[in-house]
């Protein structure tokens, strides 16, 4: 409910801004890596029946989902030149692009999925958006999206001492990367569309996510462990 409270709020103040636009009607292009059932495209779908109720027709958004446009970090790149207006996105590709966008990202920072809200819908999480602002972004809301946890291919994570040497995708972030080693594995940045098969060729052991995108991506299968690490709960 909080969710399509914000998103609603969202296409309201959108429609507002339409009124000064052309009267012809606007298909905004947005994109996702994840499939057509995700919480995330859905969501931005919702979006778009809003917006165009509130426009009376004029308006909606088409979701690129599935990485039909490429990884997070190439739909970012396309929104910064104009040919994406929007683009849903975990905040780690940002971490390069804003510093702030770090903080919410660290291992272990948010006590409870409480603690996490509190942060994001107050002060905190209003002036890590507003400072994406600098380089050309207009941070809308954040998605919660979950403990991020372990999943490996032939043996389960119970302690650090299990990480030691583990090839582990990470997402494409310099603090991903130090996060990772510092666990004592082996970081291996790649798009989230190149996790199953580099698991199943062995080219990498192990890989990090929520329990969605673990099942979306169809990773159980060539990584049956999933170790709940909660490492981080990175919007």
């Amino acid at each position: 409910m909080k969710l399509q409270k914000t998103l609603i709020a969202l296409a309201v103040g959108a429609a507002a801004m339409l009124t000064t636009l052309a009267a012809s009607a606007t298909e905004f292009r947005s994109a996702d890596i994840h499939p057509d059932d995700y919480p995330t495209v859905t969501a931005v779908k919702f979006m778009s029946e809003r917006l165009k109720a509130l426009s009376g027709g004029k308006h909606s958004i088409k979701v690129f989902n599935n990485s039909a446009l490429g990884s997070e970090k190439d739909t970012i790149e396309q929104t910064k030149i104009g040919a994406l207006q929007m683009v849903r996105v975990n905040i780690a590709p940002m971490n390069n692009i804003c510093a702030e966008t770090q903080v919410p990202t660290m291992p272990f920072l948010f006590r409870s999925v409480d603690h996490l809200h509190k942060v994001l819908d107050g002060p905190i999480g209003e002036e890590i958006l507003k400072s994406c602002e600098k380089q050309g972004f207009v941070g809308l809301a954040y998605y919660d999206s979950g403990a991020r946890s372990m999943f490996t291919a032939k043996k389960p994570v119970r302690s650090f001492a299990d990480m030691k040497g583990l090839k582990v995708r990470v997402q494409q972030s310099d603090l991903w990367v130090s996060m990772l080693e510092a666990m004592g594995a082996n970081a291996t940045p790649m798009p989230m569309g190149e996790v199953y098969t580099g698991l199943k060729t062995g080219l990498i052991d192990a890989a990090e996510n929520n329990y969605p995108t673990y099942e979306s991506a169809r990773a159980f299968e060539v990584a049956k462990y999933y170790s709940k690490t909660e490492h981080s709960m990175a919007p």
